[in-house]
């Protein structure tokens, strides 16, 4: 943008078009012909540069494919550890099981120990 500016800024230069506002003359003196002076014809605009033809837009990029799962061995591990982690808890919820039973009977024994005397 800023090559493009300064070419035509350049170009107009050089025609002649800022000549006289950027020569140092005042603006007065510019601004408003003398009455017996002629007045001089317009210089030319210079043509505008074609405009650049707009560039299609880069495809997005594909997605990456899904990693594939651990392989079989490690999976068939993780399924023994699972097992033997189900085993743990059912054996500890029986033995909590157990233990509070006991302790239910063993509240129930006193309690009917007391109430006997």
């Amino acid at each position: 943008m800023n090559k493009i500016l300064a070419a035509l800024i350049a170009g107009l230069f050089s025609v002649g078009a800022f000549a006289a506002s950027h020569a140092g003359a005042p603006m007065a003196a510019t601004s408003k012909p003398a009455m017996g002076t002629p007045a001089t014809p317009a210089t030319p605009a210079t043509p505008a540069m074609p405009a650049m033809p707009a560039t299609p837009a880069m495809p997005a990029m594909p997605a990456k494919p899904a990693v594939a799962a651990t392989p079989a061995v490690k999976s068939a591990m993780t399924k023994e550890d699972k097992a033997a982690a189900k085993a743990a808890k059912k054996e500890k919820a029986a033995m909590a099981k157990k233990e509070k039973a006991e302790a239910a009977a063993a509240k129930k024994a006193a309690k009917a120990a007391s109430a006997a005397k």
